[in-house]
């Protein structure tokens, strides 16, 4: 850390009480196991402590909001902004009655998926299978076993660029298919999400879907989820498939030979290979098939 750095680090976050590193490996801290330095990296204690580092981060920098790294790459040549990491610091579930759940955006959702089976609750049994926490689950309507967060949720927390929050209800956003439409320097702090009373079953089904997953996902290696979206009536693992980019590697990197829509880190890739698999992948799919496929995986950082 420079002295330049610490002195703004000092003089810039009077009063935070969560921890702040500077110049933080991001592949620590994503599940591809990729990335660069972090200008700063921040986890807050709590709400308050959120409010206060934002408040006082100069407002040029950027900010990126952090789950558990998944759906995420981060280039080799860092971000030069702040991290927020949330999960450890906002990681309350409070039951409200009725099956009305307010779930912090640290909370991850296997954790949030076991708690409701385990109270006798049903609707949130799919959430096992979405590799994040409950933020990056309302950012992107994170889904899995063919449903969706958003047919949870009630009412959502957000904080804003000046360290303010405010409740909006789940009606005032616009939510498709991997996309839920928030404004500017707005970021998910919490969520309440209305469950259904259950049949005694749930945590059978929670073991089932995560049984699932594990004959049919390469959840032993290090990857970020599904890389891409699925085209309307199809699934980008069968068009990656019948491309024959099955096995397909660059470098580290390689398309999961268990499941076509998973790249995995398995020989110390570094996120240029597995940005070039990204890339290669899509130009194969549509020279086949003719259709492109959308990246799922958010891409931050510079180019080293």
């Amino acid at each position: 850390m420079t002295d330049a750095m610490t002195a703004d680090k000092q003089t810039a976050f009077v009063g935070v009480r969560g921890t702040i590193r500077c110049h933080e490996p991001m592949a620590n801290h994503t599940s591809w196991k990729v990335g660069g330095p972090a200008r700063y990296f921040f986890e807050p204690c709590n709400r308050q402590d959120l409010s206060t580092f934002l408040k006082g981060l100069d407002p040029t920098v950027p900010v990126l909001w952090l789950g558990l790294g998944s759906n995420l790459l981060v280039r080799d040549g860092g971000f030069d902004g702040a991290v927020i990491a949330a999960h450890r610091g906002l990681r309350e579930i409070r039951d409200l009655g009725e099956g009305r759940f307010a779930v912090d955006a640290g909370v991850s959702c296997a954790r949030f998926s076991r708690f409701a089976a385990k109270h006798g609750w049903s609707g949130g049994e799919f959430l096992a299978g979405v590799p994040g926490t409950m933020g990056g689950a309302l950012a992107m309507n994170a889904g899995a076993f063919g449903s969706e967060t958003w047919t949870l949720v009630e009412e959502v927390e957000l904080v804003d660029r000046a360290g303010s929050f405010e409740n909006r209800p789940a009606g005032s956003f616009a939510v498709s298919y991997r996309q839920v439409d928030i404004p500017p320097a707005h970021w998910f702090t919490a969520g309440v999400f209305r469950l259904s009373q259950g049949r005694g079953d749930e945590g059978a089904n929670v073991r089932s879907l995560l049984e699932k997953r594990s004959e049919t996902q390469p959840i032993r290696q290090s990857s970020a989820g599904s890389v891409f979206r699925n085209p309307p009536n199809d699934y980008a693992a069968r068009l990656i498939e019948i491309s024959g980019l099955k096995g397909l590697r660059i470098g580290g990197a390689q398309v999961s030979m268990q499941h076509a829509n998973f790249i995995v880190n398995d020989r110390q890739a570094c996120a240029k290979d597995i940005e070039t698999l990204i890339e290669k992948v899509q130009t194969a799919v549509a020279d086949h098939t003719g259709i492109r496929l959308e990246p799922e995986v958010r891409f931050v950082g510079e180019h080293q």
